[in-house]
């Protein structure tokens, strides 16, 4: 765990203010990392020591708290988080920090919109890693209503649905605003198409723990495109897969290979 939080900054996309970090080597590769629901650019990039793995490597990393998250403006409308405009957000930090192309991390939520980021803008991504989303991408991770209901409930302590009480209690220890994680989370479930993943050519990582009952197969949405692998983080699950240190050693692995392209 490193809590070494980085500066962060602002700018300012479709009317929001997001905030964002911009670390490691200024002359090195960019990598784009974009966080999972529920979570912050800290605590999905700081704390488990990507930041410090991938600026000791000679990266530059930059991430955002997605909007809705951290301390990043929070609609409360629901539209406002369909991916593609969740895409858009990471696209426009990119033109706002001058860089014509990144390498894309995302984990969960984040995978979806490198997907969506990488469809729209395909010239603006040197690289996909999506981590802790398999063919769930493509075919749903099941029903989410019930987190958004245990978001706005009055009381964790009310809440038996047992994902819906785990997103809760993150919620909880993240210090979010529950209504705008509720808004989220009904606006940004849009499935990717089988015929669309096809269309990606960026090299791309599939990274899923091999406990994750949310992801779906890393195998099964690596086959689906031209240049994929996938990668079973060994005994991890949703939550725990992230930091994970056989994760970080194969998106190095990864990240050398495309340079010897």
């Amino acid at each position: 765990m490193n809590l070494n939080t980085p500066a962060f900054s602002t700018f300012v996309h479709d009317g929001l203010n997001l905030s964002y970090f911009d670390e490691g080597s200024p002359e090195g590769p960019p990598v784009l990392l974009i966080h999972g629901f529920a979570s912050t650019a800290s605590v999905n990039w700081v704390y488990p020591g990507w930041l410090k793995t991938l600026g000791e490597a000679g990266y530059r990393v930059i991430a955002m708290d997605n909007r809705g998250h951290g301390a990043s403006d929070k609609p409360h409308d629901s539209e406002a988080y369909r991916p593609w405009i969740m895409a858009a957000d990471s696209i426009a930090l990119l033109d706002h920090l001058g860089i014509p192309e990144a390498n894309l991390i995302g984990y969960s939520m984040g995978a979806r919109i490198s997907v969506f980021a990488t469809l729209s803008r395909p010239d603006r991504v040197r690289s996909l890693v999506l981590g802790g989303l398999g063919i769930g991408m493509t075919d749903g991770v099941g029903d989410w209503d019930p987190i958004a209901d245990a978001l706005l409930a009055p009381s964790i302590d009310g809440v038996t649905h047992a994902r819906g009480r785990m997103f809760r209690a993150f919620a909880e220890q993240t210090k979010s605003d529950r209504q705008a994680l509720a808004a989220c989370i009904r606006g940004s479930r849009d499935l990717v198409e089988r015929s669309d993943m096809a269309k990606i050519e960026a090299p791309t990582l599939v990274a899923v723990g091999t406990k994750d009952d949310i992801a779906g197969s890393p195998q099964e949405l690596a086959a689906l495109m031209p240049d994929a692998s996938a990668l079973d983080i060994p005994g991890r699950d949703h939550m725990l897969a992230v930091g994970d240190k056989v994760f970080k050693a194969a998106v190095l692995d990864f990240y050398a290979e495309l340079s010897a392209r």
